[in-house]
């Protein structure tokens, strides 16, 4: 049976692994499910993952429901260059588990808090904007993404060494939910981690930008809706959750 991949590209760790699949040429059959629709709260999608989130796979009967299990699974299973997840040098596999494990509560959880709280709390709690929960996380991020460029990067292209991993591409997917609610700032202010970024999406382009396009189009009509809050560009988000 063909791979099958259930996916929201407005989902961060759901755009990673629908690149990585493009880039790598990797066969398989797209299933889009409309988070802002509820869809992952229906009987059938339940049967297929309890966890009412996306991204998960489905491959010959096997079914795989987290982003950083799914990542390795499919770089092995179809063995695909070593720079996306090192197989023969343990060291450098290691190095790339390393960020996989430290990224949920560094990277990922405090721009999933900034997203949350700048759009998704607002419209679907009718809560006015936190700002300074927003600042307390826009903080603890910066802190994170300063580690990004001394420790990971370290003046390299990459963050584990000097070809693109799939530790890149999970990490600029994250970021990139930034632009939704206009606080890319946060990243473009430390340049070599922008610089890092550009890098990124030049190599996985053009499925980088295309993968991307739902967002692009968020943000602008955020900012529309911050500029004039009677718009009929004002985003409504119903029963969002925080993507696995």
């Amino acid at each position: 049976m063909v791979l099958q991949l259930y996916f929201d590209l407005l989902s961060q760790p759901s755009r990673a692994i629908y690149i990585f699949l493009k880039v790598n040429k990797i066969h398989f059959e797209a299933r889009e499910v409309s988070l802002r629709k509820g869809e992952q709260y229906a009987e059938e999608f339940k049967k297929l993952n309890p966890f009412s989130k996306v991204p998960f796979i489905i491959d010959d009967g096997f079914i795989l429901t987290e982003s950083v299990a799914i990542l390795r699974y499919l770089s092995l299973k179809y063995n695909v260059s070593e720079h996306w997840y090192p197989r023969s040098d343990v060291k450098a596999q290691a190095r790339v588990d390393e960020y996989l494990n430290w990224q949920h509560l560094n990277i990922r959880y405090f721009e999933a808090n900034i997203f949350r709280e700048k759009l998704i709390v607002p419209r679907q709690e009718k809560k006015p904007i936190n700002q300074t929960r927003i600042d307390q996380a826009k903080t603890m991020l910066s802190v994170n993404i300063g580690h990004l460029e001394t420790y990971y990067l370290k003046g390299r292209p990459f963050l584990c060494g000097q070809d693109i991993s799939v530790t890149d591409i999970l990490a600029v997917c994250e970021l990139m939910q930034l632009v939704a609610v206009h606080e890319e700032d946060v990243y473009q202010s430390n340049a070599d981690v922008a610089a890092w970024i550009e890098r990124v999406k030049s190599r996985l382009q053009p499925h980088f930008d295309s993968a991307h396009a739902n967002l692009y189009a968020m943000r602008e009509r955020f900012i529309s809706a911050q500029s004039s809050p009677e718009s009929k560009n004002v985003i409504r988000v119903q029963r969002f959750v925080i993507f696995c």
